[in-house]
């Protein structure tokens, strides 16, 4: 069965890590704020919509929001701003899904070099 409490926590987690409001990741996933600010506190829950659309923002798998086994390791992306827009948000999703794709094509190019 799916822990929610697990999966706020991990949202959080990686919004905080990121530098994002709650305001911000709002804006750009098309909720209110007040959305994220219950599914964080594990009064409501997120969809898998939500959930897809911050993992490609976030640089991880939905799995990763699902599952405690799971690994993440974060893209380091350099930003010279002071604030980002939600378009800058969706650069850094669109470069994070690349970045994605990359590491499962080598992972799976590694598979077959054993």
């Amino acid at each position: 069965m799916l822990n929610f409490e697990f999966v706020a926590n991990r949202f959080s987690e990686l919004r905080n890590k990121s530098g994002l409001t709650q305001s911000i990741i709002a804006e750009y996933l098309g909720v209110d704020q007040s959305y994220i600010s219950k599914c964080e506190k594990g009064e409501r829950q997120f969809s898998v919509e939500i959930l897809d659309k911050a993992a490609e923002l976030f640089g991880c798998t939905v799995d990763y929001f699902v599952n405690e086994s799971s690994e993440f390791s974060q893209m380091p992306i350099a930003l010279r701003a002071k604030s980002v827009t939600i378009d800058d948000l969706g650069t850094i999703a669109t470069m994070n899904k690349i970045a994605l794709n990359l590491r499962y094509m080598e992972d799976l190019l590694e598979g077959d070099n054993t």
